[in-house]
């Protein structure tokens, strides 16, 4: 929780006047029990009228200026608490921006959205509620104890028993409950999964008619919230009465002293009601710090939760080659494909590949086995490449190689020569266009989707891209174009128009490499011919992999690769692999049957 205090670092000036401005309003509350002494002792016993008068427009006097003090540290305190949870937000979704997807896989994403929200939100009235009574509080109490000291010093010993008991509960009780809120909120990630997966799969499980159970699952994940939430808050609600106990048996106590100081002439009546004065105004204060304790060990443990996610350093280390120093070895120069030597046109030099595998090996952390084994290949530019093999056997681990969303724990991917892992990230993405399995498009109009791979793309490219995907057709038909509003998650979009539309996102960015991961599958047979057909007639076109279940979106691919269990099974022409390759014969044949092939 302590790292999290460096975003108050730019509300020094507020974090300091907050406090000291409700140590003002507590110094003067300090103050109003000796008024009242006074108007008892001298106002009352006296029959003074115009004295008591005086007092009692001090009292309005000393009311008001706490008054004013109170909203001046409130405003204090809630600015630098906002921007307290305004960096912590920001903070925590960069560093979540920049963890590879291993990370991601291994923390969850419910947890992230917990910690991004509840967490933060608590920690923010953590924030708010320490700067406004965590001086406050302590002071008016020991405070209170001082004052009592300056009216009876026998009497003032009562205080000196009853404070250090109040704060053995008072932190006793904080240093059982901050593990215990821990959980609570741990339970809390698993209501909001069992929420999520509710809300993502709902078509699915109305499908099945798992509505039942999914109900009772969520049940049972509410229950044992609600179960944490009630121990902990009876331990926490220990708090109140006992306090209350404490302070009242020192009223009593002070009530019967102070009763017999009167009665022997050492006291004045003034006196004994400005002391039981004090002690309420410790009882009073107490229960805010009990309060106070309560929120500040939630935000605690919030922060903490916060902190562990921030301390994650991502294991996939940046490098600092740029695209352009790559692949300016050969620039001007055209590549010669018949070359068993990939050469430029001239023959003046190797052109190295796009991209080439050399051994490489995936696990996914956490898993019992490879993804990927021993995987060797090599890709020119500009070539098509096929990818086919059945589920699970690595297709997407492979592609999601080339962009580095994962590294290879053996083994070697060079881009253009250069080592991937010494590309800058952000340079090497830039570069690279994706289209992913699940077809993902954002609320907001066409153009602003299509822009996520542009953003200063023109109307021009935009429509080139959606000719390209083939999407062009439907979306001149929609109300506005380009302009049309898409709904959150594509809504309002069949499954083919999606998927068309995260095509042409990536083809609006103009990509050197360009990965379709089955991102054809909703679409009708010629469809997928025409989508395939332009994108080999774009002009300097992109190194294409596809990653497809249809053997006929790739035969016509200038090399294939069938994967099979995470190991490469064949490489090679559409005709070479289905003379030598079993694997892919029996994936070609259980979708074209031999006669229908042979015909």
């Amino acid at each position: 929780m302590r790292s999290l205090l460096i975003y108050l670092k730019d509300y020094k000036k507020e974090s300091i006047l907050a406090p000291l401005f409700k140590m003002l309003e507590a110094s003067f509350e300090l103050l109003v029990p000796l008024v009242m002494a006074a108007v008892i002792d001298v106002g009352i016993a006296g029959e003074d009228r115009a004295y008591i008068i005086r007092m009692c427009l001090v009292l309005i006097a000393l009311g008001l200026i706490g008054l004013v003090c109170s909203i001046t540290a409130q405003y204090f305190s809630a600015k630098a608490a906002a921007g307290f949870g305004t960096g912590v937000r920001h903070a925590l979704f960069a560093h979540i921006q920049s963890l590879t997807f291993t990370e991601m896989d291994e923390i969850g994403s419910s947890t992230l959205i917990t910690r991004m929200t509840s967490d933060i939100n608590q920690t923010q009235s953590g924030v708010n509620l320490v700067l406004r009574l965590f001086l406050r509080s302590p002071f008016i109490v020991f405070g209170a104890m001082i004052m009592a000291f300056t009216v009876d010093v026998q009497a003032a010993l009562i205080f000196v028993v009853v404070i250090p008991v109040l704060s053995v509960i008072v932190f006793g009780v904080m240093l059982i409950t901050m593990p215990l809120y821990r959980k609570v909120q741990s339970h809390l990630d698993s209501v909001l999964l069992a929420t999520r997966e509710n809300l993502t799969g709902v078509r699915v499980i109305r499908a099945f008619n798992k509505e039942d159970e999914e109900r009772e699952r969520f049940e049972r994940e509410n229950q044992a919230l609600t179960d944490a939430q009630k121990f902990v808050g009876r331990i926490s609600g220990l708090m109140n009465p006992l306090t209350y106990i404490i302070v009242n048996g020192g009223i009593i106590a002070l009530i019967y002293v102070g009763a017999l100081r009167v009665d022997i002439g050492d006291l004045t009546q003034g006196e004994v009601v400005a002391l039981i004065n004090y002690m309420s105004q410790i009882l009073v204060e107490l229960v805010k710090l009990a309060n106070l304790i309560i929120t500040v060990t939630k935000a605690v443990a919030c922060g903490n939760r916060i902190e562990s996610v921030l301390k994650i350093r991502p294991d996939m280390q940046n490098g600092s080659l740029t695209w352009g120093e790559a692949t300016e070895r050969c620039a001007g120069h055209g590549t010669d494909k018949n070359s068993e030597e990939v050469k430029c046109s001239d023959g003046s030099h190797t052109v190295p590949p796009a991209v080439e595998f050399s051994g490489v090996s995936l696990t996914y952390r956490g898993a019992g086995a490879e993804s990927l084994s021993d995987i060797s290949f090599s890709v020119g530019k500009g070539e098509t490449i096929g990818i086919i093999g059945g589920t699970g056997s690595g297709k997407s681990s492979l592609v999601n190689l080339i962009p580095r969303f994962y590294d290879a724990d053996d083994g070697q991917i060079r881009i253009f020569g250069s080592d991937i892992r010494a590309y800058d990230i952000e340079d090497l993405r830039s570069h690279i266009g994706i289209v992913p399995q699940k077809a993902v498009l954002f609320k907001g109009t066409v153009a602003e989707n299509l822009r996520w791979g542009n953003e200063k793309a023109s109307d021009d490219e935009l429509y080139e891209a959606l000719e390209i995907s083939q999407a062009r057709e439907f979306v001149d038909r929609k109300e506005g174009g380009l302009d049309f509003q898409i709904e959150q998650g594509g809504r309002n979009l069949s499954g083919g128009q999606k998927q068309r539309l995260t095509i042409a996102r990536a083809l609006v960015r103009r990509p050197d490499i360009l990965i379709l991961d089955d991102s054809a599958s909703a679409l009708d047979y010629a469809t997928d011919a025409a989508l395939r057909t332009a994108i080999r007639l774009i002009k300097d076109g992109p190194t294409v992999f596809i990653v497809s279940q249809r053997a006929s979106s790739i035969q016509y691919a200038d090399k294939i690769l069938v994967l099979d269990d995470g190991e490469l099974a064949g490489a090679g022409t559409h005709e070479e692999l289905l003379a030598v390759c079993p694997a892919y014969q029996e994936i070609y044949y259980s979708q074209f049957p031999k006669e229908a092939a042979n015909g």
